[in-house]
């Protein structure tokens, strides 16, 4: 929402009330409570009819503060909230004083002035970075729409300041100049709207806002004023928290500390998926078919997705197999299970007239409701299709009973779609106000189905393949970015989405391998294959057709070989960047400016990522095999050739359908793994330590954990002239280094052998070796 025409005017239609001075300021608590007047209150006379916004400044933890800026206190709280979870031990440092009220947390620092007119900073160590200037922030009455009241707080951003994040957006990365709004839709990877909306974004400058308000908050990013990041929501209170970094890691480390971290996935999850695809005619020998072949063509398959169809037609959902289809599910997924799958099939959270469960619902009220009491109907994607309320506690007993029984049946996971279209002109079972429900609903709904697995299955089992999020979603992975196109251009719009989503606290995230709208041509299914695989998670997935590789050419078998083996191999270092993302919420795919935030042309970049600290990535997005992309300083590695080059610079290559530019990071070990048939395996046992491009001066480490995240062995190389040191975490267990690009070494005690890839030394414990 716009609150300004151009830079002098105000709408006519808007009643503005801005802080203007500071009347009183005082401690409550941990807290600064500023009553700030609408105009000066210089006299007694000035006090009546005088309008007041209250303002308390508090901090939930360190390098955190939160703004509450109220006007009528006296409305009604019904809810929903995010979940939220404060360090209740901290206090931060608190100072009202003639010129400034102060408050303190960690090295971030929020001052009002006390005497000039109003203004509200943000400081690191001393320096202001951003605050809210005289008119910039405020109350307004919009008098064309029934007196409509809304919050809304204008940040300075800075000259050079870029902003991210603000969920999974598939619009241009860089959000400057963007009015976002927070509304999930069910709109597909190609337009402005968005599954996935998260209230919260950070910057390049290393501090971010998270909007608490699960509701329909509006952005506008430089786009009203082009210096400043607003953000309004509707009603008569607004609530932020500015967030230090100072990097752009430590924004997400705090944030995701405050909001929920990322779980960790099982290790299977990061498989090889393969589903039915959507509206394709399937049965038990349809995808035995597929299984054979993919087994017969050597291509590594850990889960089998069951899409939609697993279910009677117009019966979405009651959770019973299709009887003519599937007669015997049981059996059928015991012989699936026996092949070393995991399944998962599709579920939503609507219930059509047709099913089973709809007159279960309405009659103990499981059903969201109209204002009336009888049941919320439309035709909308089922017919006489119904919404389960995820606010009746038995509702989600009841629910997940059904999910209950598919695991005793031999379901392993479920894909949680849908959970966007939730209607606001309803009555919740526990009162809760229908809009700002709209967003917070697939919390609910993914919160639910998650802990129904974990109950079942399991604490560490737990996985969903989810399309809808808000703010704490990220605690529940893992999410995928919805029905995109199978062209080249949607690759790019759903790799954006994926990085948006990744800088707004989410870990793990996939995408349909080959595009989910219509059939790829055989170049775009190969492209996508190579990204698809070195993405967090990797699904083949489709509407119309399905997504098995001969289908297209023979060499999508090979490429997707290919890839899929050099997922696994490489899974000892991807599981270590899974661990960190669960400990930090840093993503595994990472926007090239959370590793290089000092290198300002890394702010831009979208059609490249860094998949953990070490590798990086830059899809092929275009017909000819040409990708142009940028390489920070340092000489980097291709991972796939040996190649060195020097960084610091642009780089055009081609690359055919087996390669595409994967580069390791200079002073780097990666933990390269003995098995390329599976992701879950000892990832300590046989593991090759490759050594890239170590500087003089310079340390490189890998840590192997193993199931669970626990880790398992720690190694490091650090060099000194001519001489590497190696130290070991497990003196006993042995290890094998392989040197990239060194032409000799030599080492006493250790076996050294010379191979295609480089020299390989075998040992065990701490040892020394010469250039």
């Amino acid at each position: 929402m716009k609150f300004s025409d151009g830079n002098w005017h105000v709408p006519e239609y808007l009643d503005l009330l801005n802080p203007v001075e500071v009347y009183q300021a005082r401690t409550e608590g941990n807290s600064i409570v500023i009553t700030a007047p609408t105009w000066p209150l210089a006299g007694r006379g000035n006090q009546i009819n005088a309008r007041l916004l209250t303002i308390r400044l508090f901090s939930p933890m360190e390098g955190v503060i939160g703004v509450r800026s109220e006007h009528f206190r006296g409305g009604l709280d019904k809810g929903p909230h995010f979940e939220l979870y404060p360090d209740e031990a901290f206090t931060p440092e608190i100072s009202i004083g003639d010129d400034y009220a102060t408050l303190t947390s960690g090295n971030i620092t929020v001052r009002v002035a006390m005497k000039d007119r109003w203004k509200l900073e943000f400081l690191r160590d001393g320096k202001v970075i951003s605050g809210s200037d005289f008119k910039a922030g405020g109350h307004a009455t919009d008098k064309s729409n029934g007196k409509q009241t809304h919050m809304f707080e204008r940040l300075n951003l800075g000259v050079g300041t870029k902003v991210y994040g603000l969920g999974e957006r598939f619009t241009d990365f860089v959000k400057n100049g963007q009015p976002v709004e927070m509304w999930n839709r069910d709109g597909g990877a190609n337009t402005e709207q968005a599954y996935k909306n998260i209230p919260f974004f950070l910057t390049n400058r290393g501090w971010g806002v998270f909007v608490n308000d699960p509701g329909r908050v509006e952005f506008e990013i430089g786009s009203e004023k082009v210096s400043k990041a607003q953000f309004s929501v509707p009603g008569e209170a607004l609530e932020y928290y500015f967030i230090d970094g100072p990097e752009p890691k430590g924004v997400l480390d705090r944030y995701t500390a405050l909001t929920g971290r990322p779980a960790l996935p099982a290790r299977w999850s990061f498989g090889l998926w393969l589903t039915t695809s959507f509206t394709t005619q399937y049965d038990e020998a349809t995808v035995t078919s597929f299984l054979d072949g993919m087994a017969e063509r050597d291509i590594p398959l850990h889960v089998f997705h069951f899409d939609c169809f697993w279910m009677r037609g117009l019966h979405w959902c009651d959770f019973e197999w299709d009887p003519e289809t599937f007669p015997d599910p049981e059996a059928m997924l015991a012989r699936y299970k026996d092949r070393g799958l995991k399944i998962c099939v599709w579920i939503n959270p609507y219930i059509a007239q047709e099913s089973k469960l709809f007159e279960e619902g309405k009659e103990h009220g499981y059903l969201i409701k109209r204002q009336d009491g009888s049941v919320w109907q439309w035709d909308m994607w089922q017919p006489g299709q119904a919404v389960v309320d995820f606010t009746n506690p038995d509702a989600c007993d009841w629910y997940a009973g059904y999910l209950k029984d598919l695991v005793a049946q031999g379901v392993d996971c479920f894909k949680t779609d849908f959970g966007e279209r939730i209607p606001v002109d309803v009555a919740y079972h526990d009162g809760t106000d229908p809009e700002t429900m709209h967003n917070y609903y697939t919390f609910l709904y993914n919160k639910v189905v998650y802990e129904a697995l974990q109950e079942s299955k399991g604490k560490d089992e737990a996985v969903l393949f989810a399309r809808s999020a808000t703010t704490g979603g990220q605690q529940f992975p893992v999410h995928w970015g919805g029905d995109c196109y199978s062209d080249y251009d949607s690759m790019a719009e759903t790799l954006r989405g994926g990085l948006s989503l990744g800088l707004s606290g989410f870990g793990f995230w996939s995408h349909d391998i080959g595009g989910f709208e219509a059939t790829a041509s055989a170049d775009v299914y190969k492209r996508w294959c190579a990204f698809g695989l070195l993405s967090s998670h990797s699904r083949l997935h489709g509407s119309k057709s399905y997504r098995v590789p001969w289908l297209y050419d023979d060499e999508a078998v090979d490429v997707l070989r290919q890839f899929t083996k050099l997922k696994m191999k490489l899974m000892p270092t991807l599981y270590s960047a899974a661990v960190e993302a669960s400990k930090t919420g840093l993503p595994m795919m990472r926007p090239m400016l959370l590793e290089f935030p000092e290198d300002r042309a890394c702010d831009p970049l979208d059609r490249q990522y860094m998949l953990g600290d070490k590798l990086l990535v830059a899809p092929v997005l275009d017909a000819s095999g040409d990708v142009e992309f940028y390489l920070p300083k340092g000489r980097w590695t291709h991972i796939l050739s040996g190649e060195e080059v020097e960084g610091g610079c642009w780089r055009n290559e081609n690359h055919g359908f087996m390669s595409l530019p994967f580069y390791v990071r200079p002073n780097s070990l990666i933990a390269w793994g003995a098995v390329d048939d599976k992701p879950d395996y000892d990832y300590a046992d046989g593991t090759l330590f490759a050594l890239y491009a170590l500087e003089d001066g310079k340390t490189a480490s890998a840590t192997i954990f193993a199931d669970k995240g626990e880790k398992a062995q720690e190694i490091s190389v650090a060099r000194s002239g001519k001489t590497l040191s190696v130290s070991v975490s497990d003196s006993a267990r042995p290890w094998r280094l392989r040197l990239q690009n060194v032409p000799k070494a030599t080492a006493d005690g250790l076996s050294i052998s010379e191979t295609a890839e480089g020299i390989v030394l075998e040992g065990s414990g701490n040892a020394e070796i010469t250039l």
